[in-house]
């Protein structure tokens, strides 16, 4: 969504309401299932001393898959974001900092760019989920597995010599 901002640019202390919904391919990732219904942004861009300032909510109800298990498990993200917007484009070197297009912004852009940016790297359906046994694929959250404990092929070698001594 464009939101045209020349009435806010020269007048301090001037600012603009937006609410829009984001794209939900952009959105996606890896172990997303689906979204349960719109990811929307609302928010507010306000010019400070000539400072132009977008502020965000941004509202997401997903079905994700947890990154040790495997289940899937409802997250409901709603983060605030905050990011400065300029019109020359010499210190974009900052993940905050976005350009302006004329007079305007496009603040789907910025809101999607803002939402991934923060999104944790791996989701985990509780924070002490134990995952799959690497060996047999049980769920470890559901009890342990019957398999043996492997032993490190690095060390091999030495357990075949405690065998040799405990037989002498």
């Amino acid at each position: 969504m464009f939101l045209d901002l020349h009435e806010i640019i020269e007048v301090p202390g001037g600012q603009v309401p937006f609410r829009c919904e984001l794209d939900q391919e952009r959105l996606s990732f890896p172990t997303l299932e689906a979204f349960r219904g719109p990811v929307t942004a609302e928010g507010m861009v306000k010019n400070t001393a000539g400072v132009l300032t977008l502020t965000a909510d941004v509202k997401a109800d997903m079905l994700v898959r947890c990154d040790r298990c495997g289940k899937p498990f409802s997250l409901c993200l709603a983060p605030r974001f905050t990011a400065v917007l300029q019109a020359d484009a010499e210190d974009m070197d900052s993940e905050n900092v976005f350009p302006l297009d004329g007079d305007g912004v496009d603040v789907s852009d910025v809101a999607e760019t803002c939402f991934i940016l923060d999104m944790d790297q791996k989701f985990l359906c509780r924070e002490d989920c134990k995952g799959l046994c690497p060996t047999c694929g049980k769920d470890l959250n559901d009890g342990p597995c019957n398999c043996k404990k492997q032993i490190d092929p690095r060390m091999a070698a030495l357990g075949q010599l405690l065998d040799d001594i405990q037989e002498v």
